[in-house]
């Protein structure tokens, strides 16, 4: 398999970023056979390719001249640098030439390529974004969605639920994972108006196994495996959960459950939904969030589960 990874990307490429992949190699045992394309400007980055010496067979150098800046305008960058490491990145996914795609550039810039580039599976009304929450027994949920849609219908709900019970359930191997709808009570009923309209279409639908409302109090223990909430709410709990970490860690306060706030050790955030896997991590990301970008985006491509996507909505559009 191969795996384009956008070298440029992040507040300390690409130094982190070529770490990282050194670290994938050394550290792991490469069992799906991942071929890295290691995308970005060779003037810029050639002082640190040398680390990489030892692994040259399975790495490919692809130079692009042209870069996208952490705060450039998503549309305007992709349009008018054609030749970026990110714009590059996508058209490999469009030509087949890679399987997935990895960066922690430009937020917006890898969200509009991959909702223009890659395009929505058939019958996917709007991608998410997901993220794991850590639990106390070392395992985690799953937040969906995590930030890519700020307002949402509860049809878009309903979806998130079941790309995240189907991410679970391929990826992870968790059977029959259960579902809960973020929401202020457990009752029946309760809520927002998203909420009220949400809860009885998760009820009735078929193939997923929905637990009913969850509170925010749930977030971290074992009653839901797959958070449902739209990316607003998602977003904002997402990044309260990091500051958690960076708080108690500025502190010196060491803690195995704390730790699992890190998400470096998660990698990224993949978008599901598009017909490619592609990965954003966070641009504050060093070679721990690259190796295991690797590592997430080797599984989801194993999983095969873009087909897993694409047949079940097929199914669920013509039922």
């Amino acid at each position: 398999m191969k795996v384009a990874l956008d070298i440029m990307g992040g507040d300390y490429a690409p130094l982190e970023a070529i770490k990282g992949v050194k670290k994938f190699f050394e550290e792991d045992s490469n069992e799906f056979g991942v071929h890295l394309l290691l995308i970005g400007n060779m003037n810029v980055a050639g002082e640190h390719l040398g680390m990489l010496d030892a692994y040259k067979q399975h790495f490919t150098l692809i130079d692009t001249p042209e870069i996208i800046g952490m705060h450039e305008h998503p549309t305007k960058a992709l349009k008018e640098k054609p030749n970026s490491s990110i714009a590059v990145g996508f058209g490999l996914l469009q030509q087949g030439k890679a399987d997935a795609f990895i960066g922690a550039g430009n937020t917006g810039a890898m969200m509009v390529g991959s909702m223009y580039s890659v395009k929505n599976i058939e019958g996917i009304l709007r991608p998410a974004i997901i993220s794991p929450i850590p639990r106390p027994d070392g395992s985690y949920n799953l937040l969906v969605d995590a930030g890519a849609n700020a307002d949402c219908k509860p049809e878009h709900l309903v979806q998130f639920a079941e790309l995240g019970s189907l991410y679970m359930n391929r990826v992870l191997d968790l059977e029959n994972p259960k579902v809960g709808l973020l929401n202020l009570g457990h009752e029946d009923g309760k809520g927002n108006l998203l909420c009220q309209a949400t809860f009885p279409l998760l009820k009735q639908l078929k193939g997923i196994n929905f637990i009913g409302n969850i509170e925010g109090r749930d977030m971290f223990l074992n009653k839901a495996d797959v958070i449902v909430c739209e990316g607003f709410v998602g977003n904002v709990t997402l990044k309260m959960a990091e500051s958690i970490y960076n708080i108690f860690t500025d502190r010196g306060i060491q803690d195995d459950f704390l730790y699992h706030f890190n998400s470096e050790i998660y990698g990224g955030t993949p978008i599901l939904g598009i017909n490619k896997p592609v990965i954003i991590a966070h641009g504050i990301s060093h070679a721990m969030a690259f190796d295991n970008m690797i590592k997430v985006a080797a599984k989801i491509i194993h999983s095969d589960l873009i087909n897993t996507f694409k047949q079940h909505f097929a199914t669920v559009t013509t039922a």
